[in-house]
């Protein structure tokens, strides 16, 4: 297959179904870049808790926003070359990653202003296509041209079981099934119905539930769907 064609890559979907995963591994094997779009907004919510900003479930929006401008985040390669986030020149990528964070993530990304810096951002890093790019409103906001669209689902209770599995693994034994679940259905719900950017399926993406594949099923499932694409382009 000629991977010298390039194009955009959009894949979108709710929390937990591991779309970051997903999205790095077919960057990886076409040859892509890779932005995790999520990573950005939870480098936007550890600046809001690291300064302050929250009272509670409550963001001082109107302070937030006026602090955007310093709040750099960027992306570099591990010495396994995982793509790591970076916030202001530290490494984040484990802080952003915590229940912590996750808790807060989803009122971050509901403010419009906050979802707008992100957006110009995240269509900067495309204008040379071939990337990789993942998020929740990719294929309908970002890239809504992008040649291939992606849609991730999979069920709640197995969303949070392979979050709570992930977290255990990590050594955060301070959270139950039951918490994380509570969390995977929250975010859900602020997800799908905020007014700036919801969570919702491109009209044109391929729809991939992925609840019961295993990850070779679902990298094959990806891989035969680009060669499709790409096959077909100019």
């Amino acid at each position: 297959m000629n991977y010298s064609k390039k194009i955009i890559i959009a894949i979108d979907g709710y929390s937990s179904t591991g779309k970051s995963t997903m999205a790095k591994w077919l960057a990886r094997e076409v040859g892509y870049g890779y932005v995790d779009t999520g990573a950005m907004y939870r480098a936007v919510t550890l600046y809001a808790l690291d300064n302050g900003l929250f009272d509670g479930d409550t963001v001082r929006e109107a302070e937030l926003v006026r602090r955007l401008p310093e709040v750099h985040i960027s992306f570099a390669p591990s010495t396994d070359g995982r793509n790591e986030t970076y916030l202001n020149g530290r490494n984040v990528e484990q802080e952003i990653r915590s229940m912590r964070v996750s808790d807060k993530v989803s009122i971050i990304a509901a403010i419009a202003d906050v979802r707008r810096d992100m957006v110009r951002q995240q269509q900067a890093m495309g204008l040379h296509k071939g990337i990789v790019m993942d998020g929740r409103d990719i294929g309908t906001m970002v890239f809504p041209q992008a040649e291939m669209k992606v849609f991730v689902t999979a069920s709640a209770r197995v969303r949070a079981q392979r979050r709570y599995d992930e977290l255990l693994a990590k050594g955060d034994t301070g959270v139950t099934f039951d918490d994380v679940l509570r969390n995977v259905t929250e975010r859900d719900r602020i997800d799908t119905t905020r007014a700036e950017g919801p969570l919702r399926q491109a009209h044109d993406a391929l729809v991939l539930d992925n609840s019961t594949m295993t990850r070779d099923e679902q990298n094959q499932w990806l891989l035969d769907k680009f060669n499709d694409i790409i096959s077909r382009q100019p």
